[in-house]
């Protein structure tokens, strides 16, 4: 499938980066696009991986597999991130035009195959990457992948120091011992959790066993992917730059 479109930024760019941002490919994989020749502008292929397109210049890209479908959503509370049982709804469904917040290179179908990157549960809400991109899901939910996501957890109970000090380093779930989590008291009953695992149901849990009862919890960053402004309800394609950063910070 060969992708082609004019240049209309007001300055020279650098045709990699410009790739990444119409979430074409990565940086890295337009580099190589570029070795094996498969890029050209106005008719003439490229072969300078330094190459900038100017304003009006039209470049095309051939051949690119099909484009693989990246959601940034902000789920609210009652849909489930994975596969739904019974007469659960899934979050997938939130994905659908009117709730597309800028552009995206397609959109959804019912035979896309969207796994979340990190589930939230039915009650909690925030940040959820659905993606079909196996390169993506490895480095953020890999076994191997450093990635942290942070979380604002309101709680109803009483925080204390110790309590505090055991949600860092000292609790275990299902008998093995949880890795060192970052916590502090971000407002008045409102906790901020940093964690690089993610057990089921882990932070309600936490709170469970040091008396603390989750009233809500918020996921607001994947490593550097913030939530941002992005409303309840609404998506928008994750860009090239973002995907080469998730990747890279996984590392």
């Amino acid at each position: 499938m060969t992708w082609t479109k004019t240049y209309t930024g007001a300055e020279p760019q650098r045709v990699n980066k410009w790739l990444a941002s119409e979430g074409v490919c990565s940086r890295r994989e337009a580099e190589e696009l570029i070795a094996q020749g498969l890029v050209s502008i106005d008719g003439a292929r490229v072969d300078d991986p330094g190459r900038k397109i100017l304003p009006d210049q039209r470049i095309t890209v051939t051949p690119v597999g099909p484009a693989q479908i990246t959601a940034v959503l902000n789920k609210p509370v009652g849909f489930v991130s994975a596969q739904p049982e019974g007469d659960q709804v899934p979050a997938a469904r939130l994905l659908t035009r009117d709730n597309l917040i800028g552009r995206a290179a397609q959109l959804p179908t019912s035979r896309t195959s969207l796994a979340p990157l990190g589930r939230l549960d039915q009650d909690s809400r925030g940040l959820l990457l659905l993606s079909e991109d196996g390169v993506l899901a490895k480095a953020v939910i890999g076994p191997d992948s450093k990635l942290d996501k942070e979380y604002l957890v309101r709680v109803a109970g009483q925080i204390t120091e110790k309590k505090l000090a055991l949600l860092r380093h000292g609790l275990s779930l299902d008998g093995r011992q949880l890795k060192p989590a970052k916590i502090d008291l971000a407002e008045n009953q409102v906790l901020r959790f940093v964690l690089t695992e993610g057990r089921n149901r882990q932070i309600r849990r936490m709170c469970e066993l040091v008396e603390l009862e989750v009233t809500d919890l918020l996921r607001i960053r994947i490593g550097p992917l913030q939530l941002g402004d992005l409303a309840d309800s609404k998506w928008r394609a994750l860009a090239g730059d973002e995907r080469e950063a998730l990747i890279r910070a996984s590392k």
